[in-house]
């Protein structure tokens, strides 16, 4: 766990790099897409390390040293973050970071929507492959009934 927390924190520390290095020669934020992408997803690797408990010992989860890293790191990254959105606004004009932010949100739960619609769509056709099937074993159920009665009367 504590290897993931560092990978994403080392990602949310290099892209913030990255940013810092650039924010000045930059013509328009589509040069800082792949840098906020991998800012975005440094943040949420360390926040699902952080939150991802089991397997671990007790004093794994709960001894000073796993927590106290655990907040700092947190706290570092959301300090990065704040950086980055600060030095975006400042470059590209109030509101722009929030409507980053916005953007990727409202992404984020068009995905979770689509595939939340895509597995609603999945167990409706195979509900529909059970039915289908259902019929299919009834009715050959019942030429078989109406074969053997026909065998046995003749």
């Amino acid at each position: 766990m504590l290897a993931e927390v560092l990978t994403g924190i080392a990602l949310v520390q290099k892209s913030v790099e990255f940013i810092k290095s650039n924010i000045d020669t930059a013509k328009d934020i589509s040069s800082f897409a792949g840098a906020i992408d991998d800012l975005f997803r440094g943040s949420d690797e360390a926040e699902k390390a952080r939150n991802k408990k089991a397997g671990l010992s007790i004093s794994d989860q709960f001894g000073v040293e796993s927590v106290a890293k655990e907040v700092i790191e947190a706290k570092l990254a959301k300090e990065r973050l704040q950086e980055v959105a600060t030095m975006i606004d400042l470059r590209f004009g109030p509101g722009t970071w929030r409507g980053i932010v916005e953007e990727r949100a409202k992404r984020i739960q068009e995905a979770k929507e689509a595939a939340a619609l895509a597995r609603k769509k999945q167990r409706e056709e195979q509900k529909e492959l059970y039915e289908t099937l259902a019929i299919v074993g009834t009715v050959f159920a019942a030429f078989l009934f109406i074969l053997t009665l026909f065998i046995f009367i003749l």
